[in-house]
C-alpha cells in the first residue's frame, strides 16, 4: 500500500507512471466510495497513460484529519500529494463531490491542471439545507440506514435489480465508509458554491452525466457545463450517478477524448 503525509493527514494512493511521454490522469472518488470505484476504466485506457488514483480525507484508507472539512481542505490535500509526486499538467478527473475539488484545485493551482473530466457534478449540488439534514439523519443511524435511498441515487433501477454482484460490492463499500469523513464531506459540498466562477476554466472540458443520475440531474450538469468556453457535454446512457461503475467502457471512452483535446493542444503550443 502507497501512503503520504500531506499536512494533517495520511492519504492512501497508487500511482501508474506514464510511458513515451504521455499524459497522467488523476481521478478523484465521490462521497461514500474509494479510488476502487476507477478500477474498470482504468482498466479500459491506454496503458501509457500514467494514473493516481487516491482516496480523500476521511474515505477509504486515509485518515480523517481535522473535521468538519471545506472544498478547500480537499483541494489542498491533492495539491499536496502531486507535488509530492512531482507532477505538473496532468488531467483531473472528478466524480461528484471529487468534481468540485477539481474546480476548486483549477481555481487554486492552475499550474498543476491541463484539463478537467468534470462528471456527475456541478459548481453548486444542493442547498445546505438538504446536507444539514443528512448530516442530522446519518449521524444519528449511521450510513448502512441510509443505504437503500443512496444506492436509488446512484445506480439504475435495471443496475439495482440485476443481481449483479458488483452492485452488492458498491453497497457495501458505501456502508463501510468511515461515517466521520463522510459527514464532514457532506458538510464542505453544503459550504461550496463556485457558479460565478465556472465560465474562467480555460483548460479543455469533458462534462460527462449519468442520464439516470439521480443525484445530480443531466439537466443540472449540462448547464453547468454550458458555461465554460472550452468544453464538450456528454451523456452516458445506462447509467446513473456512477457511470464509472455502471459503464466503465463508455466513460473510458469520454476519457480518453479528452486527452486527445489535451494532446492536440500541448502539441499546437
Amino acid at each position: 500500500m502507497n501512503c503520504m503525509q500531506v499536512g494533517d493527514v495520511v492519504l492512501h494512493y497508487r500511482r501508474r507512471a506514464a510511458v513515451q511521454g504521455a499524459l497522467t490522469l488523476v481521478f478523484i472518488n465521490s462521497l461514500g466510495t474509494d479510488f476502487r470505484i476507477w478500477d474498470a476504466v482504468i482498466d479500459a485506457l491506454d496503458g501509457n497513460l500514467g494514473i493516481v488514483v487516491y482516496d480523500k480525507r476521511g474515505h477509504g484508507l486515509s485518515s480523517l484529519g481535522s473535521t468538519p472539512y471545506s472544498i478547500v481542505d480537499h483541494s489542498e490535500d491533492l495539491a499536496g500529494l502531486l507535488d509530492a509526486l512531482d507532477l505538473r499538467a496532468v488531467i483531473i478527473c472528478g466524480l461528484s463531490v471529487g468534481g468540485q475539488i477539481a474546480q476548486q484545485l483549477y481555481f487554486d493551482r492552475p499550474d498543476l491542471v491541463s484539463g478537467l473530466a468534470l462528471c456527475d457534478t456541478a459548481a453548486k449540488i444542493g442547498e445546505p439545507e438538504f446536507w444539514n439534514q443528512r448530516i442530522e439523519a446519518i449521524a444519528k443511524t449511521g450510513l448502512p440506514s441510509a443505504a437503500e435511498g443512496i444506492m436509488e441515487r446512484w445506480f439504475t433501477q435495471r443496475f439495482r435489480k440485476s443481481g449483479e454482484p458488483l452492485y452488492a460490492l458498491s453497497k457495501a463499500m458505501f456502508e463501510r465508509q468511515p461515517v466521520e469523513g463522510y459527514l464532514a464531506t457532506c458538510a464542505a459540498i453544503a459550504g461550496f458554491d463556485r457558479r460565478s466562477d465556472t465560465s474562467k476554466i480555460a483548460v479543455p472540458t469533458s462534462v460527462i452525466v449519468g442520464a439516470e443520475d439521480g443525484a445530480t440531474s443531466p439537466d443540472l450538469v449540462r448547464d453547468f457545463g454550458e458555461a465554460i468556453a472550452d468544453s464538450t457535454f456528454e451523456i452516458i446512457q445506462g447509467a446513473g450517478h456512477l457511470p464509472c461503475i455502471e459503464t466503465p467502457e463508455q466513460f473510458a471512452t469520454a476519457i480518453a477524448g479528452l486527452v486527445a483535446r489535451v494532446e492536440k493542444k500541448e502539441n499546437v503550443r
